[in-house]
Formats: structure tokens, C-alpha cells, sequence
């Protein structure tokens, strides 16, 4: 834009001096390209300014934000010390009326005790004689003695403890209440000893607690390990009491399982015993629920039969035996085919380890060759001052 308006002007003159022509200038289109220029100035003065480019704001208008800030912070702070000045004013003026009340009523309180003490005595009191200081001093004692004749029985005169021997039966309760002291004290004094004798053995007591718990506490620590022992044998034990009882479980049922088979064999439904099937209604009369007609052959068949059911049994229980035995030995069999994997497997992992060790060292080598290669065959051609000063010459 400035070469433009450059071109533009030298443009004129060329036309100005070649024609001879006295043309009178247009002063708007020169304050106009004056204020383009000064406007181009200032906009690389801030674009140019690293501080500025990098802040961002306009310096002069923070500085009269400030200063308008504390033109209102004084006008504010004048204000309040007028409100403050005031105030105490106020304050004054409300002492001094306060002043000014309590001495006015002070003096009025005073006249009013004056009236009282002149024209208001207490003998012109109509319930003077209630109150009269000296009134005991003019009357007349309760009574004479104890026979006296006024005292009569509704006259509440004479009461316990009013009789004219009062002072000798103080003086005998005085005494009595200071032997009541004197034992107190002596049986406070004997509560004191009582307490320090306490106090004493409760220390020594202390003190062989004391020795006692470290002796307990090492006992304790001799005890936990003994227990612990002891939970260990007992542990122990219990598991062979358990194996023990398993063992013993398991031959019960065995036993259990032979007695009732036994039974069965040999009880009354499968032997069929005759004097079970006769009948109430005479001897050549059976009952047919509880007896088959089965012969002695076909009860030596069922025996033979169960006789080979029994040594099948105990041939299968023998080949599941074996059965066991078998899948014992495959398996410990497959543990160390596992172990020689797990061996050959770490054989492997350590030679490809070295492979990719190998290989990124050969990498290694090739990326510094490269960087060396790259800083002495391809970047000779380092730039200079000059390279670096052509770039921000202009704001567009």
C-alpha cells in the first residue's frame, strides 16, 4: 500500500513537471496519505515490538484505567473520612446530651430523697410500730420464768429449747460438740496415716505389679511359643486324627454295607424262613405274601449269583485301582514334559534376546552413521545473519 501511494505521488510530479502545470494540491488526499503512513509506522512499531506482540494490550489504556482507578479510590476514601468526621461529630453531641439527661436526673433523684428525708420520717408512718428498731426495748419480756402465768398452753411462749437454763445446757452441749471435734479430728488424722500407709503399699504394690507383668510378659513370650508349638503338634495331630478317622469312617461304611448285606442274606425275606410263612390257622397252612415256594436250588443259584456279583465288584474296585495309578503316573509324566518345555522355552527367549539385542545395536550403528553423514554430506550450506535478516521488514 505504501509503495502504491510511493508510486502514485512520484506519478503526479513526473505529470506536474512535464506538462508545467501549477495544479493546487488536495489537502484531504494528502492527510489522508499522512495518516496512512503514520498508521503504517505505528502498526510495525507494534508488530515489530516483542514485548508488545507478546502481551497484547494497550499499555497507555491500562495506565489511564489506573489512574482513573485512583482518582475514584482518593474521591472514595474523602467521602468516607467526611462520613468518618461526621460521625464523630454525632458521637460527641450524643455524649454530651447524655451528659446533660444523667446530671438533670441525678439532681431530680436528688431533691426527691430530700423531700422524702424532710417531710416522709419513718415515725410518720402509719405501720411504724412494725418496724420500730426500739420496739423489744419497750416491750415487755415473753415471760418471767417457766411457772410463768401468761405462758398458757395456746400461748406458743415456751418451746423446746427456750427454757432460762439455756446457757448451762449449751455449755453442756458445747462440750459434748467439742468431743465430737476432738474425736473427728483424731479420727481424721488416723484416716490420713490410714491413706499415706496406703499410699505406700499402693507404690510398692506398683512396683511389684511392675516386676510382675515384665515377669508375666516374658512368660507370656515363653507361653506364645510353646503354644505355638503346641498348636503346630496339635495341628499335626488332628490332621492324622482326621486321616485316622476317615480311614475308620470309610471302614465303617465298609462294614456298615457288608453287616447289611449279611443281613439281608441271611434274613428271614431272602432265606425265606418257613416259621415266618406258617400260618395262625394250622401248621399245613403258609401265608402267600410271605412265602414264594422257592426250592434249595434256586437258593443256591441266587448265593452263586451274588458270589459272582461280589467278585465283579472287587475286580472293578481293583482295575479303578489301577485306573488311579495309571493317571498318577501320566500326570507326573506330563510335569516334566512341562518342565522341559518351560526349560527349551527359556533357551529360546534368551537366544531371540540376543538376536534383538544384535539387532538394535546393528540399528544403533546405522542411525549414527546416517547422522554423521547427514551433518557432514548434506547440511554444509549453514545460513547466515544475512538469511535470517530479510524476514519481517514489513507488516503485510
Amino acid at each position: 500500500m505504501a509503495a502504491a501511494e510511493f508510486l502514485l505521488q512520484g506519478g503526479v510530479r513526473e505529470i506536474v513537471t512535464m506538462y508545467k502545470l501549477d495544479l493546487p494540491l488536495d489537502l484531504k488526499e494528502v492527510a489522508a496519505i499522512e495518516r496512512r503512513r503514520n498508521r503504517e509506522q505505528q502498526r510495525q512499531s507494534r508488530i515489530f515490538n516483542a514485548k508488545v506482540r507478546t502481551i497484547g494490550v494497550d499499555v497507555e489504556v491500562l495506565k489511564c484505567q489506573v489512574e482513573e482507578r485512583k482518582l475514584a479510590e482518593a474521591k472514595e476514601k474523602a467521602r468516607e473520612e467526611s462520613f468518618d468526621a461526621d460521625r464523630v461529630q454525632s458521637d460527641k453531641v450524643a455524649q454530651i446530651l447524655e451528659a446533660e439527661q444523667n446530671r438533670f436526673a441525678q439532681s431530680i433523684n436528688k431533691k426527691v430523697q430530700e423531700f422524702r428525708e424532710q417531710m416522709q420520717p419513718p415515725e410518720a408512718r402509719r405501720e411504724f410500730d412494725l418496724y420500730d428498731p426500739n420496739a423489744l426495748k419497750k416491750d415487755k419480756p415473753a415471760r418471767v420464768s417457766d411457772d410463768d402465768p401468761r405462758c398458757g398452753p395456746a400461748s406458743l411462749q415456751k418451746l423446746a429449747g427456750e427454757d432460762l437454763n439455756k446457757q448451762e445446757r449449751e455449755k453442756v452441749q458445747e462440750q459434748r460438740t467439742r468431743k465430737w471435734l476432738t474425736d473427728q479430728r483424731q479420727e481424721k488424722e488416723h484416716n490420713q496415716a490410714q491413706s499415706k500407709y496406703a499410699d505406700v503399699l499402693y507404690d510398692k504394690k506398683r512396683v511389684e505389679l511392675d516386676e510382675r507383668a515384665l515377669h508375666l510378659a516374658r512368660m507370656e513370650d515363653d507361653c506364645r511359643k510353646a503354644i505355638n508349638l503346641a498348636t503346630e503338634n496339635f495341628n499335626k495331630a488332628q490332621a492324622a486324627e482326621a486321616a485316622e478317622r476317615q480311614r475308620l469312617q470309610k471302614q465303617q461304611e465298609e462294614d456298615d454295607n457288608f453287616a447289611e448285606i449279611y443281613n439281608h442274606l441271611t434274613g428271614d425275606i431272602l432265606t425265606e424262613n418257613p416259621s415266618q410263612a406258617a400260618s395262625c390257622f394250622g401248621p399245613h397252612r403258609v401265608v402267600p405274601d410271605r412265602w414264594k415256594g422257592m426250592s434249595p436250588q434256586q437258593l443256591e443259584e441266587i448265593r452263586r449269583i451274588q458270589e459272582l456279583q461280589r467278585q465283579e465288584n472287587q475286580r472293578l474296585k481293583e482295575q479303578a485301582c489301577q485306573l488311579e495309578e495309571e493317571w498318577d503316573k501320566q500326570r507326573s509324566l506330563a510335569a516334566r514334559a512341562g518342565m522341559v518345555l518351560e526349560q527349551e522355552e527359556d533357551c529360546l527367549r534368551k537366544q531371540l534376546r540376543k538376536g534383538l539385542d544384535s539387532y538394535n545395536e546393528q540399528l544403533s550403528q546405522e542411525q549414527k552413521a546416517h547422522l554423521q553423514y547427514l551433518e557432514k554430506e548434506v547440511y554444509t550450506n549453514k545460513p547466515t545473519a544475512q538469511y535470517f535478516c530479510q524476514f519481517n521488514t514489513t507488516s503485510r
